[in-house]
C-alpha cells in the first residue's frame, strides 16, 4: 500500500502501487478544486493554506520532511 499526500493542502490518497497512490493523488486534487471553484472559495482557502499569489501561487515551504513507520 502506497499513501500520497500534499501537507499544503492536507490532501492524501493511496494506492496498491506507486503509480495508482499518484493517479488517486491527483484525482482527489482536481476534486477538491472543482469544490473550491464551484463554491467560489478557491482563493480564500488557499490563503488560508499558507499560499502566496505573485503572478501564480506559490506553496508554503515545507521546513521538514520525515518518513516514519508505525507498528500496530
Amino acid at each position: 500500500m502506497y499513501v500520497a499526500y500534499i501537507p499544503q493542502l492536507n490532501l492524501a490518497s493511496c494506492g496498491e502501487t506507486l503509480e495508482e497512490a499518484e493517479k488517486n493523488i491527483k484525482d482527489a486534487t482536481e476534486g477538491f478544486f472543482e469544490a473550491t471553484d464551484k463554491m467560489g472559495t478557491t482563493k480564500e482557502v488557499l490563503e488560508e493554506a499558507g499560499f502566496m499569489f505573485d503572478q501564480e501561487w506559490k506553496a508554503p515551504e515545507i521546513l521538514k520532511f520525515e518518513k516514519m513507520r508505525v507498528a500496530v
